[in-house]
């Protein structure tokens, strides 16, 4: 059964937040920048708060990090930390890893690709031994891998890694064909995220509240339940409209939308 949840912050007011709207689940952002042992370090107090407040952490993602470097060669470190992060899942029965793969300069389609094979095998192998699921996001944020073409390419090498899918990216920054997208790869989505996206004679506007905005997201779940997607669909705020007070009733509004076509009533 699907679960509706929010991007949160990995402390108790988080998880406080996500229970007052009578939400299931959060999801950590836990981009670059970010030192995972230190969330490592907080797995005990998370643990607490899962319980305490009956919330589950669905889902754990790193964006905005490149995996290799300039040269196309896989920084190791940087590979250590999303390891890490795999381990946080682990101790968090949290089901869904989501990362990405940055685009190399000079290189070619192919060996972009065999870069990201690479990178998403070791990852996979781990994550299989953790009994976590491994997600790549389809934004372009330091990844490439993110439309049909090259989940068709890396994709289909590396068996078990899925995808984390937002509606909005697929209109802002690829073909827009959202709904033919999740219709072809819905088997593959592990992780969604609910955010609204609108843009007026192909210039860009807002990310408003989801039913405000130009997503037929009555035809996305549709597609969900049609390929028996079972995961969290993850509530992003991400407007620079709706912010502050109006934030929070945007967030309401998106949560008070879903939540009918999730658990009926």
């Amino acid at each position: 059964m699907m679960k509706l949840g929010i991007i949160e912050n990995w402390d108790e007011n988080g998880f406080r937040h996500a229970k007052a709207l009578g939400l299931d689940a959060v999801e950590f952002t836990y981009n670059g920048g970010n030192d995972p042992d230190k969330l490592l370090e907080m797995v005990p107090d998370i643990r607490t708060w899962t319980i305490r407040y009956e919330i589950e952490v669905g889902s754990i993602g790193r964006w905005g990090e490149n995996k290799f470097d300039n040269d196309g060669n896989l920084i190791e470190a940087v590979l250590q930390d999303n390891l890490k992060l795999i381990d946080v899942c682990a101790a968090l029965e949290c089901p869904v890893f989501v990362t990405g793969v940055n685009w190399v300069d000079g290189k070619s389609f192919e060996e972009n690709c065999a870069n990201a094979v690479a990178y998403l095998t070791r990852v996979n192998d781990y994550a299989k031994e953790k009994g976590v699921k491994v997600a790549v996001y389809n934004c372009d944020w330091s990844n490439f891998v993110r439309d049909p073409r090259t989940w068709a390419e890396v994709l289909t090498r590396v068996p078990g890694v899925g995808i984390k899918y937002d509606p909005s990216h697929c209109i802002n920054v690829g073909s827009g064909r959202y709904l033919e997208e999740i219709a072809a790869w819905g088997d593959k989505i592990y992780h969604f995220h609910i955010k609204g996206t609108l843009n007026v004679d192909g210039e860009h506007v807002d990310d408003p509240p989801a039913g405000l905005d130009m997503i037929n997201w009555r035809a996305v779940m549709g597609l969900l339940y049609a390929k028996r997607y079972d995961g969290m669909l993850s509530i992003e705020p991400h407007s620079h409209t709706w912010t502050d007070d109006l934030g929070e009733w945007g967030i309401r509004l998106t949560a008070a939308y879903i939540k009918p076509m999730v658990y009926g009533g």
